[in-house]
């Protein structure tokens, strides 16, 4: 499908799938969102809420990306890792990988930190499959696969919910999907979206996840936000 680089609102880029209609991040603003609805409302929040004490090694945030993309959502978490001294595991899924030269497009290093920019390049650098400190605050695996293979149970904090919208891919966001999620996060971990749309805050509910609607990013209304009170 043809692929091409794209401004935001906020001027961060993106890519757009144009066979589609559909980008990697909101055409309002790409680190807006970003900052909204993943930092602000699930590492932030998450962090705050649950786990006032997170500051060692030995007791970090462990969070899974669901559509690693461009990078974008990992390296403002690494950023304010390196902020506030969180620690935090990282894994990014994605089955299809962004090209190097499209990362090279973009422009969130000269829009975010400057002084962050070999940590934005080690991200994309690191090799597939494996686990590699980025910073000695921030763990990264990248792994390709599809979303329904992920068979992690009780292992994560928080879960960045960042697929493409279900108007392109709605076998993504079904109770099967979701499924997958509720199982992979430990008792009281949260998962956030962009999402607002009706059939995905039920297909939430129905595995179990107790779920608000709160504001969402600029150009959108709401977002979603499940947390999961409950062990299976």
């Amino acid at each position: 499908m043809k692929r091409k680089i794209i401004t935001t609102s906020d001027g961060s880029k993106t890519i757009q799938i144009e066979d589609w209609n559909e980008q990697y991040h909101s055409i309002h603003g790409a680190i807006q969102e970003a900052n909204h609805v993943f930092l602000k409302h699930g590492l932030l929040y998450f962090s705050k809420s649950y786990r006032p004490e997170i500051t060692s090694e030995f007791n970090p945030i462990n969070i899974l990306e669901i559509g690693f993309g461009t990078g974008l959502n990992a390296f403002l978490t690494l950023i304010e890792a390196e902020k506030t001294n969180l620690k935090i595991n990282y894994v990014g899924v994605e089955a299809y990988p962004v090209k190097k030269e499209e990362i090279n497009q973009l422009n969130y290093i000269e829009l975010i930190s400057k002084e962050h920019d070999t940590f934005f390049e080690k991200m994309h650098a690191a090799p597939w499959e494996e686990e590699h400190f980025i910073t000695s605050n921030f763990q990264l695996e990248k792994q390709k696969k599809f979303f329904k293979d992920i068979q992690a149970k009780d292992t994560f904090d928080i879960i960045y919910f960042d697929a493409f919208g279900a108007r392109v891919q709605p076998e993504l966001w079904t109770e099967a999907i979701f499924k997958i999620m509720f199982t992979a996060l430990k008792k009281n971990g949260i998962l956030v979206t962009y999402s607002a749309k009706g059939s995905v805050r039920r297909a939430m509910q129905a595995v179990g996840f107790t779920v608000e609607r709160l504001p969402g990013p600029p150009g959108k209304r709401e977002m979603l936000r499940g947390t999961k009170h409950s062990v299976e």
